[in-house]
This record gives C-alpha cells, sequence and structure tokens, in this order.
C-alpha cells in the first residue's frame, strides 16, 4: 500500500506498552486519595530524538482518541493515524525532524489501564471500582512516561479540546519539562454547558440495560451510541451541518410520517454511534469525561492567573471562529492569564465553519501556525 498523495510507502508505528508502579513508593498518587498500581501506558513514537534530546514533541489526545496519531501499524492497514495530515515526514509536525511521543491516557481503552483493565489487587476486572481520576491524573502518568524514554525536556506539548487541558496542566504541573505549549481548541475549564452534555450522555449509557451497574460483557451498544450521537453535535457546527446535509432525506423523496430515520443527518448520526460501539468502551467514556468535567485549571488559586505563576513556556494558543463547545472568549482567558505572567504568547482564531472539530481538519492552516511555531522554538531551545 502507499500513501494516496505523495506515493511513497505508508509510515510504519508500532504500538509499545510501559508498565509501572507495582510498589507502594512507586504507585501513581491520584488527586481523589488513592493509589493506582501496575499502570500500563499504550504509546507510539515516531522519529528519533537528537543526542542533545531537544527534540521531544508530545502529542496529547482528544476524548476519544488514542497513542495511534500518524502513520499505520501494518502496510494494509486501511486507515492511518487520527492526525497522520498533521504528523509525519516533511509535515506540520516533521517527524525527520523531531521525535514524536503521544501515549493513550489512563483511564481509557486503546492499551493503557483504564476500567476494563485487570485489577491487580483482585484478578477481576475494575469496571466501578476503578479510581475515578482527572487530566492531572493523566499528565502525572505521561511524566513517568517521560522519565522512562530518557526525555529531560519537551520541545513542545500539543493538544486539541481534552488534549489541550493536558497540554495546560503539563505547563502548570511540569514548567521545567516543556519549552512550549500549544493549546488548540480547548478551555481552562469545562462549561456548565458541558458538563451537561456530558451528563446526558452519561445518563444514556448508565440507564441502557445492558450496562448493568458496569459489569457488562459486552459494551451496551445503545446507551453509549446515545452518548457519542450528542456530543458529535457538539463538534460540528449549524453552518457545517447544513452545508453536509441540510434538510436531505436519506432513502426517499418523501416523508415517512414514522418516527423512523428520515434525514441524512440523522442517519449519519447512527452510523457514527456504531462505530463508536465498536472501538471505545462505556465505562472508558464515563471515566474520561468525568476528569474533563472536573477540570477547572484555576482550582486552589485566587484565579486562571495565578494558576500559571510558576509557568514558564512559550505558548501558541488556537481557537476556531465556529467552534461553540469551546468558543474562542475561551482561549482568550487562557491568554490573558498567561499575558498577567509575562509569558511569551501567541494567539490565532482561525476563520473555519467546521465547529470544534476543525482542530482535526483545518489541517493548512493550523499546521502553517504550529510548523513555524515549533521551527522558531528549536532554535531557542536551551
Amino acid at each position: 500500500m502507499t500513501t494516496e498523495k505523495d506515493g511513497q510507502p505508508p509510515l510504519l508505528v508500532q504500538p509499545q506498552d510501559y508498565t509501572f508502579g507495582w510498589t507502594e513508593e512507586d504507585a501513581l498518587p491520584l488527586d481523589c486519595g488513592k493509589k493506582l498500581y501496575g499502570v500500563n501506558l499504550r504509546y507510539e513514537t515516531i522519529g528519533t530524538l537528537s543526542p542533545a534530546g531537544d527534540n521531544a514533541v508530545l502529542i496529547l489526545h482528544a476524548l476519544s482518541g488514542d497513542a495511534h496519531v500518524a502513520g499505520r501499524h501494518a502496510p494494509d492497514d486501511r486507515k492511518p493515524g487520527w492526525w497522520d495530515e498533521m504528523v509525519g515526514p516533511g509535515k506540520a509536525i516533521d517527524t525527520n525532524r523531531y521525535f514524536v511521543v503521544c501515549s493513550n491516557v489512563i483511564g481509557g481503552c486503546a492499551g493503557s489501564t483504564g476500567p476494563r483493565s485487570i485489577d491487580p489487587a483482585t484478578g477481576k476486572l475494575y469496571n466501578l471500582s476503578f479510581p475515578v481520576i482527572t487530566i492531572a491524573d493523566m499528565v502525572r502518568a505521561q511524566k513517568r512516561l517521560m522519565e522512562h524514554l530518557g526525555i529531560r525536556k519537551f520541545l513542545a506539548a500539543v493538544g486539541g479540546s481534552m488534549g489541550g487541558m493536558q497540554a495546560l496542566e503539563w505547563a502548570r504541573l511540569y514548567p521545567d519539562c516543556v519549552q512550549s505549549v500549544i493549546p488548540i481548541a480547548t478551555t481552562s475549564r469545562l462549561s456548565p454547558q458541558s458538563i451537561a452534555f456530558d451528563w446526558v450522555g452519561s445518563q444514556a449509557i448508565r440507564h441502557d440495560p445492558a450496562w448493568n451497574n458496569g459489569e457488562y460483557t459486552e459494551n451496551p451498544e445503545h446507551g453509549l451510541a446515545t452518548a457519542r450521537m450528542l456530543a458529535h453535535i457538539t463538534y460540528l457546527s449549524d453552518e457545517s451541518m447544513n452545508r453536509k446535509f441540510g434538510r436531505e432525506l436519506q432513502e426517499s423523496d418523501s416523508y415517512s410520517f414514522s418516527f423512523e430515520r428520515d434525514f441524512a443527518v440523522e442517519s449519519y448520526l447512527e452510523h457514527q454511534g456504531r462505530r463508536f460501539v465498536e472501538r471505545f468502551d462505556a465505562n472508558s467514556y464515563l471515566y474520561i469525561t468525568r476528569a474533563t468535567d472536573y477540570f477547572d485549571l484555576a482550582n486552589g488559586y485566587d484565579d486562571l492567573a495565578e494558576a500559571f505563576a510558576g509557568t514558564k513556556a512559550d505558548f501558541l494558543v488556537v481557537s476556531f471562529s465556529s467552534d461553540w463547545l469551546f468558543p474562542t472568549e475561551q482561549s482568550e482567558r487562557i491568554v490573558r492569564a498567561l499575558l498577567k505572567n509575562r509569558l511569551n504568547c501567541s494567539f490565532c482564531e482561525i476563520e473555519s465553519g467546521y465547529g470544534h472539530d476543525a482542530f482535526l481538519l483545518e489541517v493548512e492552516r493550523l499546521g502553517a501556525l504550529i510548523r513555524d511555531f515549533l521551527d522558531n522554538q528549536q532554535r531557542k531551545f536551551q
């Protein structure tokens, strides 16, 4: 198989695992007050770490993402990683120059320890006995991976949506470990509206009879698909939905006068729900959305500026004009707090009709910003 764009053989990457925390001293402390033992992180790397160790870029995935950021696992894989257009040889995050690291978050279901993992204390699935985690907990686990890989400092931490939340936490928790931070289409705290969407999604899962209080043998398909359909609406914009679907009917030229699907947009959402159930776990969805609900970078501080008081990184903050999930005003709040601390900060709102999903789709414009920013950062890396 060759790539569609350049006719070159596909970039092949291999999943790797790092496990830690088997002793009391090495276990991962969590914000809820518990510890996590025998933690596995599934991760992938692309490129080569330079002898000076000055070219490592950490990419942080969104809610439903994973460690497979770019390339393919096998030559005959039909689909590449989730940010393949942005990451790879000669691309905006050029793996000929940078050593890219991406790991699946704890609480996830794509190789890292989560609620459907085996609890080493009982030999059974955690399910709802898995401790509730936070975005900061995810970052603490990633810090262990950083040490394992022998990286002293990341040139950049880059992430969109929930990945942007993690990038901000890196700047706050480990100011000496990141040269720069690129939070994209994100927020410093989840809004009541976003928490409300998460709550409805969690209720759909928990009220599916197949969920069985988290003790299911097969994914509760109806509840999880409904949660995904609801969330997917928030990733789009009215403009993009009008452009893509309008009021087109799916299968006939007239209404069915029933409660079966009539519209193309209804069929599209059902398709998204079915696909999601095939690759994601319902309990992981509950845990990860709860982590985003709890995310408030200013919690415990007088304000957001104080939360960034110890931060040393340079920032490139990016928002999108039609993103109503994390609108531009939320990025501007981050920028104001950074500037109060006299940190180097660039900000750009990209005009786009794609909504929140623009961070995955506006490859050319976003890629140009990231490419130039990383280029400048590498020149000044110490």
